[in-house]
């Protein structure tokens, strides 16, 4: 990390879904909010209808719990919730149900961490369980919009906020811990990262021990690090003219890729916190805690070891195959029906991404069956076709979703593995390089040249090991 990376202090507030629970957090109102017409899943519980009281529900304390254990958190066992009051329009009861660290209360949980590929260690301060805000939409920008719309399908659906200490140095570590964070979410099964608006990101941060500016309605891990990006730039450009920084809210407009002053940032005091006595207090016996614990999914770190020893993937292969839990599925069921599973992670973690960026795709919209990269990667095991022979079924596999086997006997991509024949078309490429040739007698590294020709002529076809055998004999007499 340069000295000036160092400078910058960023810190993030993740807002998580739980969107595997079918009702909110405080009633039975269904948590199956998108695509619903605009305020339908709501109850007087969920808008704050005066006399209606919430109860807890008893899964999202089940889920929070997991989330906090794989995050190496320590779990609080008294806990209560809070008020938090502002006069806003996605609140209709103008305050959020949520959890506080002062005056008495505690939140979820305190003093987690993750680690980073280097092995830093970012620290989270805090989770939180509370209610999700309504969902605000603008007809245009935030700024030229002349109306506002607000939509209370999503108000009090579940959450859980974590927060990091600010021991982010750069926007790829944000990027990084974000994608870290993602995959252990998924792999506990508690959120479906595939559905709009279930993870959300607000981010800090300050250049050179400067004043804390927050990002908010950042849309997704790629545009954090976007924002990020920005933000630290105009924070850089401002120092360098003697302009200090205030200390606001700003908006991330993924369109213009800029951030916009919102409002001055509030102070703690500014939300009045105050206990929410509708609500009992909540106790988390150790036996419960326990028995979660007991339970848990296997977690990514733990995946990424049982592939290397089970399946013989070198460390960065799994590492890159369970950052995404769907990939690290997908690529099991592709090594469980081959003989090559080491060759299968090769495909998937190595060959696959370059083309699903060409095309702009994800491997969930391919019609390609995990069997076909098993099926592949035995016939590269096996000797059956070359390497470049491997590449030209791996991308016709990819575009049509036929079976390799049937790419492979369509195309006619057998090896040729025969000393004559591979000796004849030896003759032939000296016979038609002689220069190539000459320089090959003199340094063996030209060698690569005559092979790449010989590689050329046979469409890929002809055993390397062979040909460069042959190529080496008849070198030696020439």
């Amino acid at each position: 990390m340069s000295s000036e990376s160092k400078k910058i202090k960023i810190g993030l507030e993740v807002h998580c879904q739980l969107t595997s629970l079918k009702t909110k957090l405080f009633c039975n109102s269904p948590s199956d909010y998108r695509e619903k017409p605009p305020n339908t899943n709501i109850c007087p519980v969920c808008i704050g209808t005066p006399g209606s009281l919430p109860v807890l529900n008893r899964n999202a304390l089940n889920y929070a719990t997991m989330v906090a254990s794989s995050l190496n958190f320590e779990i609080m066992s008294h806990m209560i919730f809070f008020r938090k009051n502002y006069f806003y329009p996605d609140m209709s009861k103008n305050f959020q149900i949520t959890q506080y660290d002062r005056a008495g209360g505690v939140p979820f949980a305190i003093n987690g961490y993750i680690l980073l590929n280097d092995g830093r260690k970012i620290r989270l301060g805090r989770m939180q369980l509370e209610e999700d805000p309504a969902k605000i939409s603008y007809d245009g920008t935030i700024e030229s919009s002349s109306e506002t719309y607000v939509d209370y399908n999503r108000a009090g659906i579940a959450l859980i906020e974590i927060v990091t200490e600010p021991d982010l140095e750069s926007p790829s570590d944000a990027r990084e811990f974000l994608n870290k964070l993602s995959s252990i979410l998924e792999h506990l099964n508690v959120l479906d990262l595939g559905l709009e608006g279930s993870v959300r990101c607000d981010a800090n941060i300050s250049h050179r021990g400067g004043k804390r500016v927050e990002i908010k309605n950042i849309s997704s891990f790629k545009e954090v690090e976007r924002a990020l990006n920005f933000e630290m730039t105009r924070q850089k450009s401002l120092a360098s003219k003697g302009i200090s920084v205030s200390q606001e809210t700003r908006h991330w407009d993924d369109v213009r890729r800029i951030t916009i002053s919102l409002r001055l940032k509030e102070e703690e005091q500014d939300y009045r916190y105050f206990p929410e006595t509708d609500l009992v207090p909540v106790t988390l016996s150790e036996t419960f805690i326990e028995k979660i614990n007991h339970d848990m999914p296997e977690l990514p770190k733990e995946r990424e070891i049982r592939f290397q020893q089970e399946y013989n993937h070198s460390s960065e292969i799994a590492r890159v195959l369970v950052k995404d839990k769907y990939l690290a599925d997908y690529s099991e069921k592709a090594a469980k029906e081959s003989i090559a599973p080491r060759e299968v992670g090769i495909l998937l973690a190595v060959n696959l991404p370059p083309f699903l960026n060409e095309i702009g795709k994800d491997l969930k919209s391919l019609d390609v069956a995990p069997e076909h990269f098993a099926e592949l990667a035995d016939m590269i095991s096996k000797g059956e076709v070359s390497r470049r022979s491997a590449k030209t079924i791996f991308l016709e596999m990819l575009k049509t979703g036929q079976k390799p086997r049937n790419i492979f006997d369509k195309k006619g991509l057998d090896v040729i593995s025969d000393s004559k024949s591979i000796e004849d078309i030896v003759t032939k490429i000296f016979k038609d390089n002689p220069e190539a040739v000459k320089d090959a007698a003199k340094d063996t590294k030209a060698i690569n040249f005559l092979l790449g020709k010989i590689m050329q002529e046979t469409q890929g076809r002809v055993d390397p090991s062979i040909a460069t055998k042959l190529v080496k004999q008849k070198l030696s007499v020439q």
